[in-house]
């Protein structure tokens, strides 16, 4: 029962099955019978575990497993201290409210690759990181959480679940390699 740690780049669509001349999963991991446990969308990078054992995926990837996932997220702006705490607090994005999470200022991550294509710049718009915890992880919810804060996501990477990180397995884009579900309990 393999455990896939895999960094997904940039457009890569989280699927194994062809899509219209899109990049896919199946042109980066060559293993028969693995699934994602969980998602990122097309526009967000980093870590997706991939596995052929179906209880493993659900534990992963089910709200209730509460695997906790931590996102690095650069944001348009500068959020103080009270847009942070609205992030942390249940947010009400219209169709539902997030549950509390954690959310602090970080800088920009050493380990951390460049993206391709790389994000707009803009001189008179400042930007900055943030490292978001969340125990959830509904479509495009980081996202949303950022821009009812008022700091649009201009980069968002997945870089850990559970006590599994891209930080302590550094991967570049597109490389993969095989942990243990063991490693998902932090020590």
């Amino acid at each position: 029962m393999p455990l896939i740690l895999f960094n997904k780049p940039f457009q890569v669509l989280c699927q194994f099955s062809p899509q219209d001349g899109r990049e896919t999963l199946a042109d980066h991991v060559k293993i028969p019978n693995v699934y994602p446990a969980g998602r990122l969308d097309a526009d967000s990078e980093g870590l997706l575990l991939l596995t052929d054992d179906g209880k493993l995926q659900h534990e992963i990837a089910h709200p209730d497993r509460k695997e906790a996932k931590v996102y690095l997220v650069q944001v348009e702006g500068v959020p103080d201290a009270d847009a942070l705490a609205r992030l942390q607090a249940p947010l009400d994005l219209g169709d539902f409210t997030t549950k509390p999470c954690q959310a602090v200022r970080i800088a920009e991550p050493g380990w951390l690759w460049p993206r391709n294509p790389p994000i707009r710049s803009r001189a008179d718009a400042p930007t900055a990181w943030l490292a978001i915890t969340l125990q959830e992880g509904k479509n495009r919810q980081v996202r949303r959480m950022t821009a009812a804060i008022g700091h649009p996501t201009l980069r968002l990477v997945r870089s850990a679940i559970g006590g599994i990180s891209l930080a302590s397995h550094p991967l570049m884009p597109g490389e993969w390699m095989e942990v243990s579900p063991k490693d998902l309990r932090p020590r």
